[in-house]
């Protein structure tokens, strides 16, 4: 544990992160090149909502990211607290910004898709208002780095907000199966076989590797500027 935590150090990373975003930047060009013609050209449209389904290639995949890095970063958070740790939560720290953009456009995407198919923007829906619960967390945990000072502090209230919003995680998973909701089941099972066709579910896993390495990108530029910035204050470790 000792040697992981060595390797962990700040200046080690930066040898690898410093160097990381123009890789990850040309590979998703590819695959997101290959994941619009996939979803906006390739694929079928649906025959109950025809065109309009195609949303599902940015909404579904933004609303598994969210969910993701939240849990990650909670992990993250509960990590470093355990083991006195800091790096864990500048790790944490630097994938949030890319959560909480990943869940407005699954907000913003599924108010679109919400118009044709339920005839109304906004519904009070049990899973719609629980990802808007999990964007109030994003929020208030990116707002305590900002507005507290005291560096200790800030740990422990962004790991309280990470283990108080993970709640909503199984919230927002299970809301479809456990109320009478608009919004439909889920189309993919892990553990049984799925309602969702090839030809549909083929571009949408292309979108979500897309989607997961833009959120890689933004996590590289925003950690590679936290250790720049510990850099700069002359400290070799957290």
């Amino acid at each position: 544990m000792k040697f992981l935590f060595k390797f962990l150090e700040p200046n080690k990373i930066f040898l690898i992160t410093s160097k990381a975003p123009k890789y990850v930047m040309a590979l998703f060009i590819i695959v997101i090149s290959i994941g619009l013609l996939e979803a906006l050209i390739f694929s079928p449209e649906d025959y109950k909502q025809s065109h309009s389904v195609r949303i599902m290639y940015v909404h579904v995949p933004s609303a598994w990211i969210t969910l993701g890095i939240f849990t990650s970063m909670t992990i993250l958070s509960l990590s470093g607290y355990i083991f006195k740790n800091k790096n864990f939560f500048l790790i944490a720290k630097s994938f949030a910004p890319s959560g909480l953009v990943f869940n407005i456009v699954a907000l913003v995407t599924g108010s679109i898709w919400g118009k044709p198919t339920w005839g109304t923007w906004w519904a009070w829906d049990a899973r719609i208002t629980s990802m808007l619960i999990l964007a109030l967390f994003y929020f208030m945990y990116l707002v305590a780095w900002r507005i507290y000072e005291n560096k200790d502090y800030v740990l422990k209230i962004t790991t309280i907000i990470t283990l108080i919003g993970i709640i909503n995680v199984p919230i927002i998973k299970y809301s479809v199966e456990w109320w009478n909701t608009l919004h439909q089941p889920a189309s993919i099972n892990v553990l049984s076989k799925s309602s969702i066709h090839s030809s549909m579910l083929f571009p949408l896993l292309i979108m979500t590797a897309a989607f997961a390495l833009f959120s890689l990108l933004i996590f590289l530029m925003k950690y590679n500027t936290e250790l720049i910035k510990i850099k700069n204050k002359g400290l070799d470790r957290l």
